[in-house]
C-alpha cells in the first residue's frame, strides 16, 4: 500500500477510495473493482452524444479497442481505411491549404481534448477516441475556422480504481521498397554525346574517356558513382518504441499518465551519417477531481522533446541530381597515395588541410562543383533539429441541477508553447582539383588546386528558430433533460476563442465565436436539431466582420415505427441537414490575408527622368478598395442513412452530400474594364471581390458485416468516398469553350493532347547542311525549343496553325482533394486467443504527371534508365522517351497525355497477428494480461504503375515495416 501511495504522490495525483470519476465527470460507486463500467459516448463539438443519436456527417473510432489488434505509430495512421469520407488529408474533399494547424500537415481543424492542437503531437497509445466531423452541421459550433471539417482527438483518462500499470514495447525494421535507377558513367556519357549531336553540337566526351570510365581502371580519375549502392545506402533500418501507462484513482481523484520514447534511424550508410537518428520522449498526464457534489475539475498536461540528428547536406536530393561521372576527373573522395611523392607542392597543400578522411582521402571537385554529397557528410558538419512542446489545460464542470434540472456549466482554459530550432556545426570544406598524369601506364596526381577556404568552427550555432504560443478558452451552459420519459431536450450556449502567436508573423491566427444549439427527440424516434454560430473575422472590412452561420437537421428512426418492429431491421435512421457556414480561411490573396479589402498602393521608379537626367519615383495603385468584401460561404445539404440489419449482421452508414463553397476571392475580376489595370508599373485599380464557387458532391459510405463461424468470429468492413468536384462559377475570359475552367473539375490537369513523336517525314531536310525544317503544312509549335524529329507532337485543337497555350485541354483529375473513388477494407478474424487483422486501402480515377527529371531528361540532367527508351530513327516505333537534348526544351517538358499516368492502386496496408494469453494463466498473479503480436505495414501495392508509385526521387525511399511487439498489464 505504501508503494502505491508513493507512486501516486510522485505523479502529483490522489487515489484513496472506491468512488470513480470518468471523463465526463459522472460518478459510480464500486466496491474496489478493477475497472469502471462506463457507457461509451461519442465526443462531438463541445459535448458528448449517444451513438444512436448521431444524425449523419460524423464518424468515430474507438482507439482503445482498435489498438488491441492494430499497432500504429501516428495518431491518424490507418484512419483512411476505417472512416468513410476521410482520405488521409481532408474530409469530403475540402481544401485545407490555408488552415494553420501549427504542424504544417495541411489537415482540417484538429481539436485535442477540446483545444486546437497539432495532430503530430499526440500518440495512438494516448488516444481514447477519434471523431471525424465531416458535415457542416457537425462543425457549426467551431466558427469560421472549423468550416472545413474537424477531427476531434480525445485522450485516455483513468477508468480503474487502485493502480494499474501497462507496458508496451515494440521493435521493427523499415525495409526500402525501391531505389531510383540511373545510368552508369559510360552509358551516360555515350547518351549525352548523342544528345549533343541531336542539337548539332560536338560531343563532349571522347571514346577514350568513355572507355576509361567503363573499364573501372581508375575510379578516382574516371568515377562511376552509384549513390544508391551498398557503399552509401542500406536497405534496412530499425525503429523501436516503449510506452508506459500508469493509471488509478479513488474517492476524490483519478489520474492517467503516459510515458513514451521512440527512436528510429535512416537508410544512409556511410561516414557520420550512419549514426543519424531521430528520437522523441513525451509525458502526458491528466487528473479528474471531485471537489464536491456540484463541482468537478480536470487538468491535462503534456511535454514533448523531439530531436532529429543528421549530417549536413541533402543526400537524397544530391543523389538524384549528381551525375555518375561528376565531378569530372575527380571522384568525391580521392586517396592521398595517388599523389606523386615528388609533387611536394600538392602534398604541402593537402598537409595543411583540416578535412582529410582518416588522413587518407581528400574531397575532389572542380571550380564548378565545390561540394559533393559524400564530402558534405564527412566534412560539412552535422545538425540537430529540436522541437519542444508544452501543453496545459484545465477546467471545471459545475452541476447546476439544483437551479434548473438538466443544466450544467463547463469551462476550459489552455496555454500551449512550442519552440523549434536547429543546432549545428556549420563547417566549410575545400575541394581539391587534381591534375592527373600517367607514368608507365599508371595514373598519378602531379598537382593540386585548392578551391575555397576551410573553416572548422568547433562550436554549435543556433538557427531556424521558431516560437509559437496558443491560448484557448471556451465556456458553455449545457442543458440535457428528458420530460416524461419521452421528450428529450438538449441545448447549449457557447463562447469559444483561440489565438496563436507565431514568430515571424505579425498577425495572430485567431478565432472567436458564439454558439447556440437546441435539440429535441421523441423517444429516439423523431429528431430535430438547430444550431447557429456568431462568427467574427478581422480579415474583412468593418460592417462585414460579423455574421451568423445557421444549421438545421431533422431525423427519423423508422426502426421504431410499428411497421418495422420485429423485422430484420434493427435500426434505420434517416436524417437530412442544411447549413450555411461563414468562413474566412479562404479570405486571402497570395500570402496576404489582411487588408485585402482596402485600396493598396506601392512605390517604385517611374522610368521617367528630367532635371539633368535624375530619375523620379512614383506612387501607384496595386488594387482598388472593396468595402463589401465578405465571408466565403459553405452552403451544404446532406442526407444520411444509418442502419443495422439481421441482428447486427450488417451495419451501414451512408451520407450523400452536396457542398458549395461560395464566394472565393478574385483579385483581378474580369467584370471590371481592362483600362483599370496594366498602367504604369503594372498598376491596377481593380478591387478584390467574392465570385468563384466550387461544388463538391459525393457519397460517403461505410458497410460492416460480422458473423460467427464455429469458433471463428469474422468481421469485414468496407468504407469509402465517391467524390466529384466542379467549378460552379469561375471568373475568366477565354476564347474557346474547351478552355473554360467553369463546369470542370476543380483539380483538372491541363495539358496538350500528344500525337506521338515528330517523324523524319514531318520535316524538310536541307541536303547541304542536313538541318531539319518543319513542313509548312503542319502547325507551328510555339511552346519552346528547337523542334526536331523525335520531339513530342501535339494536336492543334483550335486549328489556328499554332501549338500554344490555347491548345491545352482538360486531361483528367489530379486527385488533389481526393481521388474520385477512395476505398478502405478491413478484416478481423478471431479464433480462441488469436486475432488476425488486415487492412487495405485504394484510390481510383485520378492521374499524375511524370514531370520530374527522372522521367524527362534534358540539359545537363542526370540520366535515369528511362533514357534507354529515347527516340532515335532506329527506335522510332518503340520509343518511350523523346529524343535526347543537351538544351532546355519546353515543348517536350510540357504537361501532356504523353506524361500522364493513372494513380489507381490498392495497397495491402497492414497485417497483424495478435495472441492474447488466457486470463486464467494470471489468476492471483501480479501480471493481469499479456499479449504478443507481429505486424507488417505497406506490404503490397497492386497497380499498373506500381514501380512508378513506389519509387521516390529526391527523397528518402518508401519503406515496408515489420514489427514485433509485447504488451503487459500489471
Amino acid at each position: 500500500m505504501k508503494r502505491v501511495k508513493t507512486n501516486i504522490f510522485l505523479f502529483a495525483m490522489v487515489a484513496v477510495a472506491p468512488l470513480t470519476v470518468n471523463a465526463q465527470g459522472t460518478a459510480q460507486d464500486t466496491d474496489n473493482a478493477d475497472s469502471v463500467v462506463v457507457e461509451k459516448k461519442v465526443h462531438v463539438a463541445f459535448r458528448d452524444k449517444d451513438p444512436d443519436h448521431l444524425l449523419g456527417g460524423i464518424s468515430y473510432i474507438d482507439m482503445e479497442e482498435l489498438q488491441k489488434k492494430d499497432y500504429t505509430m501516428s495518431s491518424l495512421e490507418d484512419m483512411y481505411a476505417l472512416v468513410g469520407g476521410w482520405n488521409g488529408n481532408n474530409l469530403w474533399g475540402m481544401d485545407n491549404e490555408r488552415l494553420d494547424n501549427n504542424d504544417n500537415t495541411n489537415l482540417p481543424l484538429v481539436i485535442i481534448d477540446g483545444v486546437k492542437r497539432p495532430s503530430n503531437n499526440v500518440l495512438p497509445s494516448e488516444i481514447e477516441q477519434i471523431t471525424f466531423l465531416k458535415g457542416a452541421q457537425a462543425v457549426v459550433l467551431y466558427g469560421a475556422k472549423g468550416a472545413k471539417g474537424a477531427i476531434l482527438i480525445t485522450t485516455k483518462r483513468s477508468k480503474v480504481n487502485g493502480l494499474q500499470i501497462t507496458a508496451n514495447a515494440n521493435t521493427g525494421f523499415h525495409v526500402a521498397k525501391a531505389f531510383p535507377e540511373y545510368l552508369g558513367s559510360a552509358e551516360y556519357m555515350t547518351l549525352y554525346n548523342e544528345a549533343r549531336r541531336n542539337d548539332g553540337l560536338d560531343p563532349r566526351y571522347s571514346q577514350m574517356d568513355i572507355f576509361n570510365h567503363a573499364s573501372g581502371v581508375n575510379p578516382y580519375r574516371y568515377p562511376n558513382v552509384n549513390y544508391y549502392s551498398d557503399e552509401y545506402v542500406r536497405k534496412v533500418y530499425n525503429r523501436s518504441e516503449g510506452t508506459l501507462e500508469i493509471q488509478g484513482g479513488g474517492t476524490r481523484a483519478h489520474f492517467y499518465t503516459n510515458i513514451n520514447y521512440y527512436r528510429f534511424e535512416d537508410l544512409i550508410n556511410f561516414g557520420p551519417a550512419k549514426d543519424n537518428y531521430t528520437d522523441r520522449f513525451s509525458v502526458r498526464g491528466n487528473v479528474d477531481l471531485v471537489v464536491n457534489k456540484l463541482v468537478k475539475g480536470f487538468a491535462n498536461v503534456s511535454a514533448t522533446f523531439y530531436n532529429a540528428h543528421a549530417n549536413k547536406g541533402n543526400f537524397w536530393s544530391d543523389a538524384a541530381t549528381m551525375r555518375p561521372n561528376f565531378p569530372e576527373n575527380a571522384a568525391p573522395l580521392i586517396p592521398i597515395d595517388m599523389v606523386d611523392p615528388n609533387a611536394s607542392k600538392a602534398l604541402a597543400i593537402l598537409g595543411k588541410s583540416l578535412n582529410l578522411l582518416d588522413g587518407k582521402y581528400f574531397p575532389g571537385g572542380t571550380k564548378a562543383t565545390q561540394t559533393n554529397a559524400i564530402a558534405d557528410c564527412y566534412f560539412g558538419g552535422k545538425t540537430q533539429s529540436v522541437s519542444r512542446q508544452f501543453q496545459f489545460d484545465a477546467g471545471i464542470i459545475y452541476d447546476m441541477n439544483k437551479f434548473v434540472k438538466g443544466l450544467s456549466f463547463k469551462t476550459l482554459f489552455s496555454i500551449d508553447y512550442a519552440a523549434n530550432y536547429s543546432l549545428s556545426y556549420n563547417n566549410t570544406y575545400a575541394v581539391f582539383i587534381p591534375t592527373w598524369s600517367n607514368y608507365n601506364s599508371k595514373d598519378i596526381i602531379v598537382g593540386i588546386t585548392q578551391q575555397n577556404d576551410e573553416i572548422v568552427t568547433g562550436h554549435m550555432s543556433m538557427s531556424d528558430t521558431k516560437y509559437r504560443q496558443t491560448i484557448s478558452w471556451n465556456g458553455h451552459f449545457d442543458y440535457d433533460h428528458t420530460f416524461g420519459g419521452k421528450h428529450h431536450v438538449t441545448g447549449m450556449l457557447l463562447g469559444n476563442m483561440y489565438t496563436t502567436t507565431a514568430s515571424g508573423t505579425y498577425h495572430r491566427y485567431a478565432n472567436a465565436n458564439l454558439g447556440l444549439q437546441a435539440g429535441y427527440d421523441f423517444m429516439g424516434r423523431y429528431f430535430a436539431e438547430a444550431a447557429v454560430a456568431g462568427v467574427h473575422s478581422a480579415r474583412l472590412p468593418k460592417g462585414h466582420r460579423d455574421a451568423l452561420s445557421p444549421s438545421f437537421t431533422i431525423g427519423w428512426n423508422l426502426a421504431k415505427e410499428n411497421f418495422l418492429r420485429d423485422s430484420f431491421v434493427d435500426d434505420l435512421l434517416i436524417s437530412a441537414s442544411y447549413s450555411d457556414l461563414n468562413e474566412d480561411i479562404d479570405v486571402y490573396m497570395g500570402d496576404n490575408s489582411f487588408y485585402i479589402y482596402d485600396a493598396l498602393w506601392s512605390t517604385g521608379n517611374s522610368g521617367f527622368s528630367w532635371n539633368e537626367g535624375s530619375s523620379t519615383n512614383l506612387t501607384y495603385s496595386t488594387m482598388g478598395a472593396n468595402p463589401a468584401l465578405d465571408f466565403v460561404h459553405r452552403k451544404e445539404w446532406s442526407v444520411s442513412l444509418r442502419g443495422s440489419f439481421f441482428n447486427k449482421l450488417i451495419t451501414t452508414d451512408l451520407t450523400f452530400f452536396n457542398t458549395d463553397m461560395d464566394g472565393f476571392i478574385v483579385q483581378n475580376p474580369t467584370s471590371f474594364p481592362s483600362h483599370l489595370q496594366n498602367g504604369i508599373s503594372g498598376s491596377s485599380f481593380k478591387p478584390a471581390i467574392n465570385y468563384n464557387v466550387q461544388n463538391r458532391k459525393g457519397l460517403d459510405f461505410s458497410v460492416t458485416a460480422q458473423k460467427q463461424f464455429g469458433q471463428v468470429h469474422a468481421s469485414l468492413g468496407v468504407v469509402g468516398t465517391y467524390l466529384t468536384t466542379e467549378n460552379k462559377a469561375y471568373d475568366e475570359l477565354v476564347e474557346y469553350a474547351y478552355l473554360h475552367h467553369e463546369a470542370r473539375p476543380i483539380d483538372a490537369i491541363w495539358g496538350y493532347k500528344c500525337q506521338g513523336f515528330y517523324s523524319v517525314s514531318d520535316f524538310d531536310q536541307n541536303p547541304e547542311t542536313g538541318k531539319y525544317t518543319l513542313r509548312k503544312d503542319l502547325p507551328t509549335p510555339m511552346i519552346g525549343g528547337n523542334i526536331q524529329p523525335g520531339d513530342l507532337k501535339y494536336e492543334d485543337v483550335n486549328n489556328d496553325g499554332k501549338i500554344d497555350s490555347k491548345d491545352q485541354v482538360d486531361l483528367g483529375k489530379s486527385g488533389t482533394f481526393g481521388a474520385p473513388l477512395t476505398l478502405g477494407v478491413n478484416l478481423t478474424l478471431k479464433y480462441k486467443n488469436f486475432t488476425l487483422f488486415m487492412l487495405g486501402n485504394g484510390q481510383f480515377g485520378a492521374y499524375g504527371m511524370k514531370n520530374t527529371s527522372y522521367y524527362y531528361m534534358s540539359g545537363d540532367a542526370k540520366y535515369s534508365v528511362n533514357a534507354r527508351g529515347r527516340w532515335t530513327p532506329e527506335t522510332a516505333d518503340v520509343a518511350t522517351h523523346p529524343r535526347l537534348t543537351s538544351l532546355s526544351h519546353a515543348n517536350n517538358a510540357a504537361a501532356s497525355t504523353f506524361w500522364l499516368y493513372s494513380t489507381d492502386r490498392f495497397n495491402l496496408r497492414k497485417v497483424q497477428l495478435t495472441y492474447d494469453f488466457p486470463e486464467k494463466m494470471f489468476n492471483g498473479k501480479w501480471v493481469k494480461a499479456l499479449s504478443l503480436y507481429v505486424n507488417g505495414n505497406d506490404l503490397l501495392t497492386i497497380s499498373k504503375n506500381r514501380e512508378l508509385l513506389e519509387t521516390s526521387v529526391g527523397y528518402a525511399p518508401q519503406t515496408r515495416f515489420y514489427n514485433l511487439g509485447v504488451k503487459v498489464t500489471l
